[in-house]
């Protein structure tokens, strides 16, 4: 194993050198990426909303029409303490 006393100091200082170089460089590489990842998702997400506003409405209109109809729908906490108390009276048989 080799020791710092037994370095040289031309060696420290470029070993140093090298140290902040591919520290330096791998922090712009990350900065770059996640820039990169900013911009390809804002572009994504208004690429998205110029699809949905191309869509037509009417199958909306449909699906509240036709729930009007049908009997009132249980909250999706109701559904969801339903399924727990399911699964824990089944695993206590």
């Amino acid at each position: 194993m080799i020791l710092l006393t037994q370095v040289t100091n031309d060696q420290l200082v470029a070993q140093l050198q090298n140290g902040v170089t591919l520290t330096l460089l791998g922090m712009g590489t990350v900065l770059l990426f996640l820039v990169v990842l900013i911009f390809v998702t804002k572009g994504l997400s208004s690429f998205v909303k110029k699809i949905e506003a191309k869509r037509p409405q009417v199958a909306v209109a449909t699906a509240k029409s036709s729930s009007s109809n049908a009997a009132p729908k249980v909250s999706a906490d109701a559904e969801i303490a339903a399924a727990i108390a399911a699964a824990v009276a089944k695993s206590r048989e």
